[in-house]
């Protein structure tokens, strides 16, 4: 989940700053060479970062049920010595994976 803190560090990521519960009249500003932000540019930086998180969502979804790597490379092995089922199955399971979690939605 996204916060303030996140947005913040997007849009000035070298400032100085304390976000006290992550909320914005509770933010102590310390950088003297930005101007502090206002609560509307930070909840609009905000939102981007969500909207960001919810159209990527599918690939860290899909990254922790992808079959791992290591299958894959005994998949390469075996192919080079004519045995093609290995990767086969690699490749299906790759496939149910992308099914459970489209690109996009």
């Amino acid at each position: 989940m996204k916060t303030l803190t996140d947005a913040i560090v997007s849009l000035y990521p070298l400032s100085s700053f304390i976000l006290h519960n992550e909320d914005y009249d509770r933010l102590e500003w310390f950088d003297t060479s930005i101007e502090k932000p206002s609560k509307e540019i930070l909840e609009q930086e905000l939102d981007r970062l969500i909207e960001l998180d919810n159209q990527t969502k599918y690939q860290r979804d899909r990254a922790v049920e992808y079959p791992p790597l290591s299958e894959l490379a005994d998949a390469l092995y075996w192919q080079s010595k004519g045995n093609n089922q290995p990767m086969t199955n690699y490749i299906a399971a790759c496939e149910v994976v992308k099914v459970k979690y489209p690109k996009g939605v």
